[in-house]
């Protein structure tokens, strides 16, 4: 049985991007994802270029945006094809873009080609926001400071947890990690493995101001989630 929702758990939908990115999603699924928003009110839906100009027609009227990604998962696309992704997606109505960092190239120690990376996006996004998806669950903690600072050198908007498919997902430690070496000037968004309105809380208490999950009903209505994202 469905609970109730309480106003706590429905003013978390402001604050969370309604994430369907796995291959071959469906129209119905995407047209449920859209539903869905427009109903609880999430702030975004996060689905893959090739389907936003689909969802944005969607949701016209609402207070929904339709966001994407670039180089996801694996961020080692080259970076011109972020670039072009990120542009087709402008293109067909995304409001923001989320670009996976390459997590080899930084692990290499080739933060010049890391922050040209970013940058080159940011630059083809310019004036919509950039996340930078750094999968922290791959990186040591110096790594994710680096990271960090490389991102905001390079003009993103927010630093990013993770995908939700790398190793681990969101967690408390790593959120409050970000949100102390950007500080006030970035966003930080807590994805992958936000499954409940307690999780939502805690990340957002560490500091998160944004979360992708594509649990995002569960989290308002205290239904059972599934698993996902």
């Amino acid at each position: 049985m469905v609970q109730r929702a309480g106003m706590g758990d429905l003013a978390l939908a402001s604050m969370i991007d309604h994430t369907l990115l796995k291959p071959g999603a469906t129209r119905e699924e995407l047209t449920q994802l859209c539903e869905e928003a427009r109903r609880y009110g999430f702030a975004t839906v996060c689905i893959s270029p090739a389907n936003v100009a689909f969802c944005a027609r969607l949701l016209e009227g609402s207070g929904t945006k339709p966001i994407s990604v670039a180089g996801f998962p694996s961020g080692t696309t080259p970076t011109a094809a972020k670039v072009a992704e990120a542009r087709e997606a402008i293109t067909a109505g995304a409001a923001e873009i989320d670009m996976v960092l390459h997590v080899g190239r930084l692990k290499a120690k080739d933060y010049a080609y890391v922050e040209s990376d970013i940058r080159e996006v940011v630059q083809a996004a310019r004036p919509r926001p950039v996340k930078v998806i750094l999968e922290t669950g791959a990186l040591e903690r110096d790594e994710k400071v680096i990271a960090c600072a490389l991102a905001k050198a390079a003009g993103a908007a927010f630093v990013k947890t993770s995908t939700g498919f790398g190793p681990g997902g969101a967690t408390v430690e790593d959120v409050a990690l970000l949100r102390r070496i950007v500080g006030d000037q970035m966003g930080v968004k807590a994805s992958g493995g936000v499954r409940t309105a307690a999780d939502a809380r805690r990340l957002i208490a560490a500091g998160a101001n944004r979360l992708g999950a594509s649990a995002s009903v569960a989290i308002v209505t205290g239904a059972a989630p599934d698993g996902g994202y």
